[in-house]
């Protein structure tokens, strides 16, 4: 790890939360994005009940470079810090391959004091020298075109589908009702199950309406179909950027293209907000799947590395995706009520 240009005792710790101007410093930096900022900080603590560690050098009124991170302490899976649990990407801020070697020694030295097992970061691999943990696609849309720009874009497998949802007689509506959230949530129960793993805490998506959502840094796209709700995704967006968070559909009405109208909704809303930039989330090298819906809609592709460094041991270590697996069998099989017990006991100690 180069250290020429920044030494360890340089770096410093900093709790967003308690910085009222974090969000306005954050969207002045040409490489910020929505994870970054304080709302989701605040969820992450208010649900999981993680403790902020962001690294900075430089003056705290105007950072030179951030890395996030949270101390998750977890009987179950030990204590490690994350940067930033439960995101897709969140590559520290202003680094370098010059620059970022000091502060990512000082983490280090603070978590071996604090007795992290781990030190993980998603996203930021490529200004370290070691290997990345694992892999994901990142898909990413251009939305500073204009309406019809965009739809030309797509591909017209993509473009039959949303006018094949259009003419099946599916409405989309735009929300930031915490009933809305509710629709997705009923949704993304059926979706989980479907894929073998449990759904994320009710209280997860509450605090997410709570802090983000009816705070106008996000919104859910909600499908309907003869008054059934048949699809819907969630949304958050600041500084002119967004990201597609979560998406579910009741797969039983995959025919009538719920997801691909809803998509297309968001867009054309997102761009009419001032979002000239649409995240669509981290996608696993074997869905191949997912990854095409996603290249269809004329997103630009990229890898995004994960790195884990193993404190004990002193070095980086690998790990699977541990999407797929045998506990897939298991909570396909386990009926509603227990599978969303499950989550509520489990995902804090995931991250």
């Amino acid at each position: 790890m180069a250290t020429e240009k920044f030494t360890p005792d340089a770096a410093r710790r900093l709790n967003p939360l308690e910085n009222p101007n974090w969000d306005a410093l954050l969207t002045s930096r040409p490489d910020f994005s929505f994870f970054h900022g304080a709302a989701w900080a605040r969820v992450l603590v208010e649900t999981y009940g993680y403790v902020p560690h962001y690294f900075y050098s430089g003056d705290v009124a105007a950072p030179e470079i951030v890395l996030p991170l949270m101390e998750v302490d977890s009987w179950l899976t030990g204590r490690r810090g994350v940067a930033l649990p439960f995101t897709d990407e969140c590559a520290p801020l202003g680094a370098g391959p010059e620059s970022f070697g000091g502060i990512f020694a000082e983490a280090v030295a603070f978590g071996k004091s604090r007795g992290w097992k781990y030190l993980e970061l998603r996203g930021g691999g490529e200004f370290l020298e070691g290997p990345a943990s694992i892999s994901f696609y990142g898909h990413g849309l251009d939305l500073s075109a204009d309406e019809r720009a965009m739809f030309e874009r797509m591909d017209g497998s993509a473009r039959r589908a949303v006018r094949k949802a259009e003419g099946k007689g599916v409405t989309v509506e735009i929300s930031r009702s915490l009933e809305a959230v509710r629709d997705f949530y009923r949704l993304q129960c059926l979706t989980r199950k479907r894929h073998g793993l449990p759904p994320q805490p009710w209280a997860f998506f509450v605090n997410i309406h709570r802090l983000i959502v009816s705070q106008n840094l996000g919104m859910v796209a909600v499908a309907g179909h003869a008054g059934k709700k048949i699809a819907a995704s969630v949304y958050f967006f600041m500084g002119g950027r967004a990201i597609y968070k979560y998406g579910a559909s009741d797969f039983a009405q995959q025919h009538l293209r719920g997801p691909n109208l809803v998509m297309w909704e968001a867009m054309k809303w997102l761009a009419r907000q001032g979002a000239t930039r649409l995240n669509l989330g981290k996608t696993s090298l074997t869905n191949e799947g997912l990854r095409r819906f996603k290249l269809n809609l004329g997103a630009h592709e990229e890898r995004v590395g994960y790195v884990k460094f193993d404190l004990r041991r002193g070095r980086f270590v690998t790990e699977k995706d541990g999407v797929a697996g045998w506990h897939n069998a298991v909570f396909r099989a386990l009926p509603g009520f227990a599978s969303r017990a499950a989550g509520s006991l489990l995902y804090r100690h995931w991250a």
